[in-house]
């Protein structure tokens, strides 16, 4: 099999970021997101039961994989490093934008910036998403 880079986001419960809720935000948002693994701990731990020790999930063409760290790291999510999606229109950009905006913070809002219409917002789960689209 050959070498594969795939993003993995690590959640932190502790923090009240579940790696379940996100991973179920985000393939509702996308009409083509799919759960592709989905591993939890179960009362024997080490981690809470139901929290999740691996999973993976698909959205916009892109494999995700992502856990539940049942240890409190001192870091969070950094917006330095996002997902970046290409919409098909700017009605697509506009709706995960608002979606993903809610309980967020937008970085970026949507305009066009001299490369086309773009947008970058951090959801409230930490993770920093860069939409951007072609113009209609």
């Amino acid at each position: 099999m050959p070498n594969q880079a795939i993003p993995f986001l690590t959640f932190q419960p502790g923090r009240g970021h579940s790696a379940a809720e996100a991973m179920q935000t985000y393939v509702d948002l996308f009409p083509d997101g799919e759960i592709l693994q989905d591993r939890r701990y179960g009362a024997d731990g080490p981690g809470p039961e139901g929290t999740v020790i691996m999973a993976e999930f698909s959205i916009a063409g892109q494999r995700v994989r992502c856990s539940d760290s049942f240890i409190t790291h001192e870091w969070t999510i950094t917006p330095a490093v996002s997902l970046m999606v290409d919409c098909e229109s700017t009605g697509e950009q506009r709706r995960l934008l608002d979606a993903l905006s809610q309980d967020g913070r937008i970085y970026m809002p949507l305009d066009d910036y001299g490369f086309g219409p773009f947008a970058w917002v951090e959801d409230r789960f930490g993770v920093s998403w860069q939409l951007a689209a072609q113009a209609d």
